[in-house]
């Protein structure tokens, strides 16, 4: 990983070139491209000059080769392409209503390949149509229910949309006033800061709609340390003056982000740049995601370990997946029994809920685990709510 250094004029006029065919990968062998050009047929890919020099083509278990380029097992028959069910909390053509005060709002389809692991790798496949390019239908939603004060910008990566485009949804929320918070969920940082290095609009368009008591959150997706070059510092500093708060947020994957001192260093350096880690997200049962997946308990001990090296401002993260129910935080493991508790629930009885769960050291997900009660109850509640405390 670079250390911090400043980012000269020449270096800024540069724009990352896309590649967004695996025949054009001339670091693999002719077997290898043939072999990853049928993944790409079911699983887009989608990469640039600028992320692709960051691997290290000698070493085939380099973290961001497997972050970007297809794997062959990427095809076995596993997983569900909607693994936590967003159909269901689908109440308009790309918008989705799963928290009260939340709304997120599906604006771009253009960002398949980014990350194999992309839990909405389904919206980058061919007849899919969830996606809304008119956006009217859900901005006019967020309007009739007061309830939201939060709108999440995701997809696709919001931040491929040229300026004007996203300056119109900015402005658009912005007359909604009840909309205090407007996140945008981007691996731009990481994947392509020239975005930023290059588009003084894009910076002058955040620091106008970002207010001191309405503020954007540019959600990061920073999954190894060695993301973190010049360029992409840079890009971050510029955000952040721009008024920009930044957070980072990313899945523990198999071969990428389970290793503690890598995990360590990100959170570090991110928290020295004053970018907090929200969530590491336990991977979600995704068609195509096999060669990612992490046992929960595995994970749970790797992410212990890692705060173990990191600051109180370092070690912020919480360690949740984001299950069809709402976002459980893993919250302890013991030789019995896995401890988990609802840090957003899909439905407002199930706010902060413990759940206990005996011990399973191959599951990945919860629908894996068995619940101490013996499953009587489909969200696996404990109640733990003192009378003496709560109305």
């Amino acid at each position: 990983m670079e250390k911090f250094r400043a980012v000269t004029t020449s270096e800024k006029r540069k724009k990352a070139r896309y590649v967004l065919n695996v025949d054009r990968l001339n670091h693999l062998s002719e077997e290898e491209r043939a072999k990853l050009s049928e993944v790409s047929k079911k699983y887009a890919f989608r990469a640039n000059d600028y992320y692709l020099n960051l691997i290290d083509w000698n070493d085939p278990r380099d973290p961001i080769r497997k972050l970007i380029i297809p794997h062959e097992n990427e095809l076995n028959e596993w997983g569900q392409l909607d693994a936590s069910d967003e159909k269901a909390i689908t109440v308009r053509k790309g918008v989705q209503h799963k928290y009260g005060s939340t709304v997120l709002l599906l604006v771009n389809e253009v960002c398949g390949g980014f990350c194999r692991y992309c839990f909405r790798k389904r919206l980058f496949m061919n007849g899919n149509d969830e996606v809304q390019y008119d956006l009217e239908e859900g901005l006019r939603y967020i309007e009739e229910h007061s309830e939201v004060n939060n709108v999440l910008l995701t997809g696709g990566d919001p931040l491929i949309l040229q300026t004007p485009k996203l300056a119109k949804i900015l402005e658009r929320l912005r007359t909604i006033d009840h909309v205090r918070i407007i996140r945008i969920g981007s691996k731009m940082p990481a994947f392509n800061p020239y975005r930023f290095l290059n588009d003084q609009s894009l910076i002058d368009l955040f620091k106008e709609h970002s207010l001191p008591d309405r503020r954007i959150y540019l959600m990061c997706h920073y999954d190894h340390p060695r993301e973190l070059t010049k360029q992409s510092r840079e890009a971050i500093r510029r955000v952040i003056e721009a008024g920009v708060i930044c957070m980072n947020q990313n899945p523990i994957l198999r071969g990428i982000s389970d290793d503690p001192k890598a995990m360590a260093q990100l959170w570090n350096e991110l928290s020295f740049m004053g970018v907090s880690q929200y969530y590491v997200f336990q991977g979600r049962p995704t068609a195509g995601n096999e060669p990612y997946e992490m046992p929960i308990v595995e994970s749970y001990h790797k992410v212990e370990q890692a705060k173990k090296l990191c600051s109180g401002l370092g070690k912020r993260v919480k360690y949740c997946m984001s299950h069809e129910s709402g976002k459980i935080e893993i919250i302890g493991v013991d030789h019995r029994h896995i401890y988990l508790k609802y840090h957003r629930a899909k439905h407002a009885a199930d706010e902060q809920r413990l759940l206990v769960c005996h011990r399973n050291d191959e599951a990945c997900w919860l629908d894996q685990l068995r619940p101490v009660d013996g499953g009587a109850n489909k969200y696996y509640q404990v109640d733990q709510t003192d009378h003496r405390y709560f109305n």
